[in-house]
């Protein structure tokens, strides 16, 4: 599966437009879990190992977020445009809102297809190509084939840390050359960051951040 940018005004690649993606998948804003199993591909204990992972890399990587969505897209005719409209109309409500969508990297498994991609925000755009997305998901596809969604999610997870952390390295070594190379998209986030604080406010702490506390 290809990546698509994040970009109100359109990927740079394809034309492939915010205002495309809500003609098809609708204009609202869509509060919802960083990990969301619509499909019902995870155990709970699964879940929380996807989770940890998933903490884990946000840890690591402070400016950025990680969100997996699995679902049964029967309707959908691309993933990656779904990937795309998500990525910028999601109110991901356990991220925190310093955190932007633009920052964000979006993991999608379609089940009933058999297919997943992964969709990063703009920001990402000089630390990841098009090569390294499929790499992550390299990683996880046996692990998929044979049922194993959670094993294959981490390993995705794991893979996508670890080319982060050699673009931070070349990056330091060499800034110029990872410089954005996408033009800073109009704003769409506020309404997004609203529905996040709103969400938050209030309430209360998940079992995982419980137990890491």
């Amino acid at each position: 599966m290809q990546r698509i940018h994040r970009a109100a005004a359109g990927c740079p690649h394809c034309g492939f437009t915010l205002a495309d993606a809500d003609a098809i998948f609708g204009a609202d804003e869509v509060g919802l879990r960083a990990l969301t199993d619509a499909a019902g591909l995870l155990r709970r204990d699964e879940q929380r190992r996807v989770e940890q992972a998933m903490w884990d890399f946000n840890r690591r990587f402070p400016q950025l977020f990680i969100a997996v969505h699995t679902g049964s897209f029967s309707g959908v005719a691309n993933l990656r445009q779904f990937g795309f409209w998500l990525l910028n109309r999601g109110a991901f409500e356990d991220v925190p809102v310093d955190r932007p969508n633009e920052a964000g990297v979006l993991i999608a498994i379609d089940a009933e297809a058999k297919a997943a991609g992964i969709t990063f925000g703009y920001l990402l755009d000089p630390f990841l190509e098009e090569e390294d997305t499929f790499l992550c998901l390299s990683r996880a596809h046996s692990y998929w084939l044979e049922g194993r969604f959670a094993d294959g999610l981490v390993k995705a997870i794991e893979q996508l840390e670890s080319l982060l952390k050699k673009r931070c390295r070349q990056a330091r070594r060499n800034p110029a050359k990872f410089e954005r190379r996408v033009a800073r998209p109009p704003q769409v986030d506020h309404l997004v960051q609203k529905i996040r604080r709103g969400r938050q406010t209030g309430s209360t702490l998940t079992e995982n951040e419980e137990a890491r506390r």
